[in-house]
């Protein structure tokens, strides 16, 4: 018998997905847990930016049915890679597109930055289970992308660790006896050092995280703790929250991953090994649950779990977010997309550390706000935050960055 027909331990059936950004960490990480389970999952379409020769080797090993790629320069090297294997492709960012709409009832969507808004908003138009993992969509287009999910019925699982902690946690049907929602935060490698001492550390040292593997920007975001301030945004879209009922904590050791207090006085905490292969199963098998490989919890071994709270102060990043979130309209947005450029500018060496939330900060003061309509007033915002921040940057360095 077919094993695709085979009956699942974890599903009824084998369930058909796909994944968007599926060379990157999220989407490696998604195949590596399908990959030991075949007969659970019909993979229909697998896209990239621009690395063909994985994404070549995953749909081959994968069977995908379709495989799409954003750059149109690496079609030759997909082209080639896939001939003979029957396996449909195509280049582009309409193929991309059509990553998305292609039949699939669960989707993972982890094409970062505005290049995966688009794909995304596709996906949540399709109804079907998506697996959020692209920041962007919430904090720039947070009532955008809800009100579709809600038109259409898509159910919407939270990839980010501790979004996916708070979704296993929330009581959607006594939401009005949730106190508040905590997200934790590891502190990044920075978390007892001064302004001062701060100030002279190098991208290289802002990267180097002491706890999870990730990619440069989004470990100079942890940083600067600017990666909670987004996860604040998020966090009020998610879950219908007010921003004022959501708190961030100081967990250095990243074993509780969030926490809701219910007003009776309980506070229920999610615990799990530091590893993004535990939210991704979650979302993979929901609402069921998957056996994995992942290092099991031994809270004997950590021997204490250590919590603080936030030094305002020392990391502003935190109280700028919540103030956009105020803002509403195109704030998170422009926010996100001056802080994207201010990282890129510490990385390039032509600002201090200190300088990157200085600048985000600077961009928010000058920015008039607009509203947000729709994926080209999403776009807008983020051109207008990336100039601005350029503006302010240039000031420091006489040097333009990007436009």
């Amino acid at each position: 018998m077919d094993k695709r027909k085979e009956r699942s331990k974890v599903v009824d059936k084998a369930r058909s997905i796909s994944i968007l950004g599926s060379t990157g960490s999220i989407g490696t990480n998604t195949i590596d847990l399908i990959s030991r389970m075949p007969e659970q999952f019909i993979v229909s379409a697998l896209a990239c930016k621009c690395n063909a020769r994985l994404l070549a080797k995953q749909a081959k090993m994968l069977q995908a049915a379709f495989v799409a790629i954003a750059d149109k320069n690496a079609w030759p090297v997909l082209r080639d890679s896939l001939a003979g294997t029957g396996i449909e492709a195509a280049a582009g960012s309409e193929a991309v597109l059509e990553a998305a709409r292609r039949p699939a009832e669960w989707i993972m969507c982890s094409i970062v930055g505005a290049a995966g808004l688009a794909p995304t908003l596709e996906a949540i138009r399709r109804g079907c289970t998506v697996a959020l993992a692209n920041k962007e969509a919430l904090v720039c287009a947070g009532s955008l992308f809800i009100r579709e999910a809600m038109r259409t019925g898509c159910q919407i699982l939270p990839v980010d660790s501790e979004h996916n902690a708070i979704f296993q946690l929330f009581d959607t049907q006594k939401r009005d006896k949730i106190e508040k929602i905590t997200l934790t935060a590891s502190g990044g490698p920075f978390r007892t050092l001064s302004r001062k001492e701060m100030a002279y550390k190098t991208p290289k040292q802002a990267a180097a995280h002491p706890i999870w593997s990730m990619g440069k920007k989004v470990s100079i975001d942890s940083a600067t703790i600017m990666n909670k301030g987004l996860e604040i945004i998020e966090a009020h879209y998610l879950f219908a929250m007010p921003e004022v009922q959501i708190d961030v904590l100081i967990h250095p050791e990243s074993v509780v991953h969030s926490i809701v207090s219910y007003i009776d006085g309980s506070v229920i905490a999610q615990l799990s090994s530091p590893d993004m292969r535990i939210p991704i199963a979650y979302c993979l098998a929901w609402p069921q649950r998957m056996k994995t490989i992942t290092k099991n919890l031994d809270l004997v071994s950590i021997g204490q779990l250590n919590f603080f709270t936030l030094d305002n102060d020392r990391f502003p990043a935190i109280n700028i977010a919540r103030e956009a979130l105020r803002t509403k309209g195109d704030a998170p947005c422009v926010m996100n997309a001056a802080n994207e450029v201010a990282v890129e500018a510490f990385v390039a060496g032509r600002i201090g550390f200190n300088e990157i939330i200085s600048v985000v900060y600077e961009t928010m003061q000058r920015c008039p706000t607009e509203d947000i309509d729709n994926l080209d007033s999403v776009f807008r915002a983020n051109a207008k935050g990336c100039r601005i921040a350029n503006d302010i940057i240039s000031a420091f360095t006489g040097v333009q960055l990007r436009r």
